[in-house]
């Protein structure tokens, strides 16, 4: 199963260490982590799958190889800038949202549209917490039921 993982470019070491914690539970169950490639958020969960030996995906904006974090194993350029977050959540079976600005929100609603399940983390703030607390999204407290959520959400 591949599922997206999505949020801040930069963001708190609580928000990060959250982020790898979720990297980490997405390759323990052998499943590939999406994102958009960069840093904050994206790089935690990269760097916590990689821990795992779990395979990362980056869609990068630019058109070039060499911009994605040091964790992604497989570089997308795309050349689209932010245009770029309609692939990062299509390529998920399910999405995941971590904390979160203006491109987050852009991401979640472009996966509602997708009729992709989002589910917000709630514990790391930003729009994840919340559009989960309004019941726009699913909402989990932990990265591990995060997880858990993907996965039966992705089944439907």
């Amino acid at each position: 199963m591949q599922i997206a993982v999505i949020g801040s470019a930069s963001a708190s070491r609580d928000v990060l260490e959250l982020a790898e914690e979720l990297g980490r539970e997405i390759a323990r169950r052998g499943h590939v982590l999406v994102c958009g490639g960069r840093g904050g958020v994206m790089e935690a969960a990269c760097r916590g799958a990689k821990e795992e030996g779990g395979l990362t995906v980056g869609v990068l904006p630019g058109e070039v190889h060499g911009e994605a974090n040091p964790y992604v194993d497989v570089e997308l350029p795309t050349g689209l800038g932010e245009a770029r977050n309609a692939l990062v959540v299509r390529a998920g079976e399910a999405v995941i949202a971590v904390a979160g600005g203006w491109g987050t929100l852009s991401e979640i609603a472009l996966a509602r549209k997708m009729g992709r399940p989002v589910i917000g983390l709630k514990p790391s703030g930003g729009w994840a917490r919340r559009l989960a607390e309004r019941g726009e999204i699913e909402g989990a407290e932990t990265p591990g039921e995060a997880v858990d959520l993907a996965e039966r959400l992705a089944q439907r």
